[in-house]
């Protein structure tokens, strides 16, 4: 049927307006189009580029050196050494197994390893480089890096790990790292990303510990270009890393040496320090242990030898162990006496060999009793009645203030694993910790250092340096940060009259130098050179009524960890103080005997700068002095390099 012309005319209206709409939508969407095209290649050309780089450029991140760590006069105690590594990163490779089975052909890997390994790359995140394996050799190195090309995702690297030259001696103190875990991780909130690089080593005791945060230092980045198979093609920028602060430390390493070889074998430790400024020259706990085993991850071997040794290597006794003072506390007893005006120091009291406090006998060490004696006579021959006297008299709380402002009860402020506060107890005291009264007797054993009363070599050294100094000295561990020295902390006046602390240091000059002192055996002889001091041993286990009827067993009868510890504490010179020391033997059975003798050959050590002369001993004990000093293997000092401190960036 053929239309009309109207009809033909409508129709072609109908799609001429079609078309106009068509093409107008058409145009539409072409221009914005080209305006996309436009802010895409102008206006954010630079985003886009820097989107298209990240596909083939890495940020890798650049672990900083560690700082390094220097005794008082420059030598190295903790630096870094070169250390070639391989590490791979599972973003960069298509089959870890196949990369790490190519690698276990160039280098040696255990099955152990690679079990490690790829738990290792299971957990962290896809693009933090995992260690393969570390302190490798140069031909080991050399053979991963000329197969570089057929091993995607792994690069040859050269890092830096901790060394301690000075191996055990100052094994305690400064501690170790050690590969970080999943433990140290769970602490912190917010981890710094370097911890996350697996082996990354971590500060785990001591002052590498303590001082984590500033030794560390914060890590550099470096910008590589990788290829479509992950492998590093070249590296664009690179921005190095804040290395961590150096730190000196105010101990001496020859010292220090010398100290712990003095120590023999014994379960013991020793602590000197100068009276004057606090600095802590000697802090040696032994048996001592290398730390250069926990660097990579200790063996079992290596950690059951160590773990179950009955006299702990492990534990730093200088101020983790926590001891009955014994003796050397009844300084303390008589200052508090002396202060309160309940004694003189000419006053005397009668020691018949005991004394009835309460219904209960309380014996003094020697059964016949010292007769009438005096505050000298009775620290010159330690008597034990005349401060359980005392102690009726000035009571528990008096002792407990002036023993704290000597320092005991109250936590050293060191930079070192686990300080112990010990204790300095108090009828308040006894109440919260066991919800016990205060007896009578708990105040008469208190008085000979006993019953609660409990302190550590760095305690019993400070009170030494206190009462010499009349000073309200600090230890001060860390001398320098980067060069720059650190406050003293000597601030104030201890608080206590001259004329009270004169007859206490009378007292303790007569132990040593008297012809009835308990320490006159370990005396120094020249006379510019003339110690002071305290001797003590404190009991580990109770003597019954009916042994001390039959006679009381001798510690030689005993065993080891049942005989009585042996302490000693001294100053020196007497006329112009400038060391203090303590000594505690864990089961030496008496002070005089077994602590003495080490705290007189420590100190002359401090005093003369190394091994002293013979007439600096009495004649009766140079020759046992020459031999003993002929067989330890001391330090030469003319052997040990001070490397000079990296530049910082």
């Amino acid at each position: 049927m053929r239309r009309s012309p109207k009809e033909t005319e409508v129709s072609t209206r109908r799609i001429t307006r079609r078309g106009l709409l068509l093409g107008g939508a058409q145009a539409a969407v072409v221009a914005v189009l080209a305006a996309r095209m436009r802010k895409m290649q102008l206006e954010d050309a630079k985003q886009y580029r820097l989107l298209a780089e990240g596909n083939s450029v890495k940020i890798r991140l650049i672990p900083p050196a560690r700082g390094l760590i220097f005794d008082r006069n420059g030598v190295m105690l903790a630096g870094n050494e070169q250390n070639y590594r391989v590490t791979i990163t599972r973003e960069d490779t298509d089959d870890v197994d196949a990369t790490l089975d190519a690698l276990r052909r160039l280098i040696p890997i255990t099955d152990g390893d690679t079990k490690d390994i790829l738990h290792d790359i299971r957990r962290r995140p896809p693009t933090t480089p995992v260690t393969v394996a570390d302190r490798l050799t140069w031909d080991e190195f050399s053979r991963v890096a000329v197969n570089g090309p057929s091993l995607p995702g792994v690069s040859p690297d050269v890092g830096l790990s901790r060394l301690y030259p000075r191996r055990e001696d100052f094994g305690h103190v400064i501690g170790y790292v050690g590969p970080v875990s999943d433990y140290d991780l769970s602490k912190m909130e917010d981890p710094d990303p370097l911890l996350l690089i697996p082996k990354f080593q971590l500060g785990k005791t001591g002052i590498e510990a303590k001082e984590e945060s500033v030794l560390r230092g914060a890590a550099g980045q470096r910008r590589v270009e990788v290829n479509s198979a992950g492998r590093e093609m070249r590296e664009l920028s690179r921005e190095p890393g804040q290395p961590g602060e150096n730190l000196q430390l105010t101990l001496d390493y020859r010292l220090q040496n010398y100290a712990l070889q003095r120590l023999e074998e014994e379960s013991a430790a020793t602590v000197v320090m100068d009276v004057t400024n606090g600095d802590v020259l000697a802090c040696a706990s032994a048996p001592s242990f290398d730390p250069n085993l926990f660097v990579r991850g200790i063996s079992v071997a290596d950690y059951q030898r160590l773990t179950q040794d009955d006299h702990r290597p492990l534990a730093d006794k200088t101020v983790q162990g926590l001891y009955p003072p014994g003796s050397t506390y009844k300084m303390v007893t008589a200052l508090a006496a002396l202060e309160a005006g309940l004694v003189t120091p000419e006053e005397t009291i009668w020691c018949p060999g005991y004394v009835e406090i309460a219904g209960r006998r309380f014996h003094c060490w020697k059964g016949a009793g010292h007769g009438h004696v005096n505050m000298t006579k009775s620290m010159e021959q330690s008597c034990d009645v005349y401060y359980y006297e005392l102690s009726q008299r000035v009571g528990i709380d008096k002792m407990s203030d002036m023993a704290k402002r000597l320092g005991i009860g109250v936590r050293p402020d060191l930079p070192m694993s686990a300080v112990k506060e010990g204790v300095a107890p108090t009828k308040d005291w006894k109440r919260e910790r066991y919800g016990k009264d205060w007896l009578i007797g708990d105040t008469a054993n208190a008085a000979i250092g006993q019953g609660y009363v409990l302190a550590s070599p760095m305690h019993l050294a400070i009170m030494a340096a206190r009462i010499a100094s009349g000073k309200k000295v600090e230890p001060r561990l860390i001398r320098a940060r980067d060069g720059v020295e650190q406050p003293i902390r000597v601030t104030d006046d201890l608080g206590v009259e001259k004329v009270y602390l004169d007859s206490v240091r009378k007292g303790m000059t007569a132990v040593v130098n008297s012809s009835r002192g308990t320490a006159r055996g370990s005396r120094i002889a020249m006379k510019e050179w003339k110690m002071a001091g305290k001797t003590g041993t404190s009991q580990v286990r109770n003597i019954t009524k009916a042994e001390r009827a039959r006679g009381v067993i001798r510690n030689e009868q005993l065993p080891w960890n049942r005989r009585d510890h042996a302490l000693f504490v001294a100053f020196a010179p007497i006329d112009n103080p400038r060391y203090a020391v303590s000594v505690v033997v864990e089961h030496g059975s008496g002070g005089s005997t077994a602590a003495a003798p080490i705290a007189r050959d420590v100190l002359l050590f401090a005093l003369a700068g190394g091994l002293p002369p013979d007439d600096a001993y009495p004649s009766f004990a140079r020759a046992k002095a020459k031999e003993l000093n002929e067989t330890l293997d001391l330090v030469d000092p003319d052997t040990v390099q001070k490397p000079q401190s990296r530049s910082r960036a």
